[in-house]
């Protein structure tokens, strides 16, 4: 088995110590994901924490297109991490991945800075009360505008991906994680709208956040809610029909 292993220089100095930790990934009982596609660990080296993400091995076809026609999802989070950075678009820092061959991919991993966030955007879906909710629609919807001036169409924008740091006086840091799939394109103001879809938005936070970004981006209010409810509305309806049908097959194969 072929291993290929890439670290940020500024880790150059702990290298030995962070692929000891990927070869020692089972014995890691610190789990932050246990469920999953994906299982994520909290690591500790020389006083500072790290994420450790490894991720789902693929199967014998999709493992060579990992090898041979496409870039591993540790790859591309490390590759993706280090593009946004140099953006100015907050992300944990990205340390190191390493991918396992043999024949196709077997493992893969990706090691980033852990950062000590207050919560997430699933916070204000659940909790309409949340302490200054609206305005932290008002800077989510100013930070998404942001990514798409920069041209980055991050394809998981959805409530578990950006984790939001509380600075005090009203202030919020946001930031990505799950990075794997993201595409660095020119965007349309239909595609704009379409990329809020899996933000799970209800009525009232399209209303603050269409706002904002009508405001940013030039266009009317009015326009600006069509489309952010039109694709919320078609991406929420697609997924709770999906359960339905889910539910159906789960109950006809229990008789």
């Amino acid at each position: 088995m072929s291993v290929s292993f890439v670290v940020h220089p500024d880790f150059e100095h702990i290298k030995p110590k962070l692929q000891k930790a990927i070869s020692r990934f089972a014995e890691n009982e610190d789990y932050i994901v246990r469920e999953g596609r994906n299982t994520i660990k909290k690591l500790e080296i020389d006083g500072e924490h790290f994420t450790i993400k490894k991720f789902k091995t693929p199967g014998l076809f999709q493992g060579l297109v990992y090898r041979f026609l496409r870039k591993s999802k540790a790859r591309r989070s490390f590759e993706y991490a280090n593009r946004l950075l140099d953006l100015g678009i907050n992300t944990p820092f990205p340390v190191c991945y390493s991918e396992a061959y043999s024949a196709g991919l077997k493992e893969s991993y990706y090691i980033s800075r852990y950062v000590n966030y207050d919560f997430d955007f699933r916070v204000l879906n659940h909790n309409p009360k949340w302490p200054d909710r609206d305005e932290i629609l008002r800077q989510v919807a100013e930070f998404t505008f942001r990514l798409h001036e920069n041209n980055v169409n991050f394809l998981d924008h959805s409530p578990g991906n950006t984790l939001i740091v509380d600075k005090g006086d009203g202030r919020f840091e946001f930031y990505l994680i799950d990075l794997n799939r993201m595409r660095f394109e020119p965007m349309s103001f239909e595609k704009r709208m379409r990329n809020f879809r899996r933000l799970w938005l209800s009525k009232h936070m399209i209303n603050v956040m269409a706002e904002i970004y009508a405001n940013l981006s030039n266009n009317t209010y009015e326009l600006t809610h069509s489309l952010m409810t039109k694709y919320s509305r078609a991406f929420q309806k697609k997924v709770n029909a999906k359960k339905v049908r889910k539910r159906r097959r789960n109950r006809g194969n229990s008789k």
